[in-house]
């Protein structure tokens, strides 16, 4: 049996190929952001990177008809519950639409999917989408009326790391309570209490830290400054696509910007020790939302390549937990033991509704 897990990013196209629990290959294509940018939506990427797969496995002979699964990440349609999805017409559909409100790249994944398993026949499935909701009702109030903070992190990558984590320390997750942040083109940090996303920055809505491509968490007023001379277009793309390290250095490529820094550049120096404070910020933040029993900081995402970042984290949050770092990250091998459950029939998928799982307060 074959099964394809297609993970695109903001950054990047992670694809793997799988036959009978051997990974056959993986490979991941970085895209620098003006690479990305001359396309007008997410949606227009998709021949983009549907050629990119297409290509990986002609050069590794296996023809697209052979693959019985597809599995793609995904996020942009409805809220959802943790877990396997089928995906259908309706969760294609809705996803292609972001009727969740969140055009992350990461629904590219489901489009893709769903789009292959069409055309060269195969069952489809996703996983813990980016919009999985799990927020406490208090993480969801703001200060207008009618305006609630919603679900969107790196839902995929932060269980499959706290699962590891929590393996490690001999206990079970849904017994734990961890603060996880996914460190790479996006950065989420989420507190998980017993199994449960409970809170956590909306990474893609511009939260949190700022980014490679993200702005982060930014003072209204100044925002409403900026506004005035920019289209509301213009500031969307910053929120996900043109802000952070390509506002201020016209690339993604963290490891240019460190290269900057390292070379004595003051300005790419600050801004990358910046990003780095702004990202110990949220870990508190969400260590007290754990009430300060925080069994373990757990650090994921490709930027857990450079030293300085771990061991700022460590200086400034080492003392609320111990912290353990898993490099990368599990999600492609994650998405295909999830799916082999369902196919050998130890676990039964969800099926989506198009309604979201939270569907607002008693008093509306």
């Amino acid at each position: 049996m074959y099964a394809l897990v297609i993970n695109p990013g903001s950054t990047s196209t992670k694809v793997s190929l799988f036959q009978d629990d051997r990974e056959l290959f993986q490979r991941s294509v970085f895209h620098d952001a003006p690479q990305l940018l001359p396309f007008p939506t997410v949606n227009d990427q998709i021949p983009f990177r549907k050629q990119l797969i297409l290509d990986m496995l002609k050069e590794y002979g296996v023809a697209p008809a052979q693959i019985d699964l597809f599995i793609g990440r995904g996020g942009s349609a409805q809220p959802q519950a943790a877990g396997v999805t089928r995906i259908d017409r309706l969760l294609y559909e809705d996803t292609k639409n972001a009727v969740g409100g969140s055009d992350h790249p990461a629904k590219l994944g489901v489009m893709l999917a769903y789009e292959l398993g069409m055309e060269y026949g195969g069952r489809m499935y996703t996983l813990n989408p980016t919009n999985v909701d799990e927020l406490c009702d208090l993480a969801r109030i703001t200060g207008i009326k009618g305006v609630y903070r919603n679900a969107q992190s790196h839902v995929l990558n932060q269980k499959g790391v706290a699962l590891l984590c929590a393996e490690k320390l001999g206990k079970k997750y849904e017994d734990c309570n961890f603060v996880v942040s996914h460190i790479d083109g996006g950065i989420t940090v989420s507190a998980h209490d017993h199994g449960r996303m409970v809170d956590g920055n909306v990474g893609s809505g511009g939260e949190g830290a700022f980014t490679p491509t993200r702005v982060g968490t930014i003072p209204v007023l100044p925002l409403l400054d900026y506004i005035e001379s920019h289209s509301i277009e213009e500031v969307r793309r910053m929120c996900s696509r043109a802000g952070g390290f390509v506002s201020h250095f016209g690339t993604s490529d963290a490891d240019k910007v460190v290269a900057m820094a390292k070379s004595g550049d003051k300005r790419a120096a600050l801004i990358w020790d910046a990003m780095i404070y702004q990202i110990c910020k949220e870990i508190g933040a969400m260590s007290t939302v754990l009430k300060g029993r925080v069994d373990a900081i757990v650090l994921t995402g490709g930027f857990c390549r450079f030293d300085d970042l771990l061991q700022g984290i460590r200086d400034r949050c080492g003392w609320i937990a111990p912290v353990h770092v898993y490099p990368g990250e599990v999600e492609q091998e994650t998405l295909y033991h999830e799916v082999m459950k369902v196919e050998r029939g130890e676990a039964q998928p969800l099926v989506y509704t198009g309604e979201p799982v939270w569907k607002g307060f008693d008093w509306e």
